[in-house]
């Protein structure tokens, strides 16, 4: 889905800042483009797959590659909670993301990586 001057543009931009604001190593990529998603998907990388970036009609999605090995004491974790490895955040039109325990999961993430 193209991004639009919406609040999901404003929100996608906010996670996006915030996951390569986590570590100096954090790299965009776009993949997965295909006839149906022509932008293709914007993945965070840092010593493997930490986790994409979509954006949806009525939400914005962040899914974290091993999501369920990341502590999440304040519950950031909303979705794809019984994923075997993945855990997402979704983000709605209105809703704020703890900006601290975001970034904390993406540190997380890094350090498992490079674990």
């Amino acid at each position: 889905m193209t991004v639009t001057d919406d609040w999901r543009a404003e929100t996608r931009e906010t996670l996006r800042s915030l996951i390569l604001g986590a570590d100096p190593e954090v790299v965009e990529e776009v993949k997965w483009r295909k006839p149906t998603n022509p932008d293709g998907v914007p993945a965070f990388s840092c010593a493997g797959l930490l986790c994409t970036l979509e954006t949806y009609k009525d939400k914005v999605k962040v899914t974290f590659a091993k999501g369920a090995s990341l502590g999440d004491p304040t519950g950031v974790f909303n979705a794809s909670l019984d994923a075997g490895t993945r855990r997402a955040v979704d983000v709605r039109a209105g809703e704020v993301v703890d900006a601290d325990a975001f970034t904390d999961l993406v540190r997380q993430a890094v350090a498992l990586n490079r674990g």
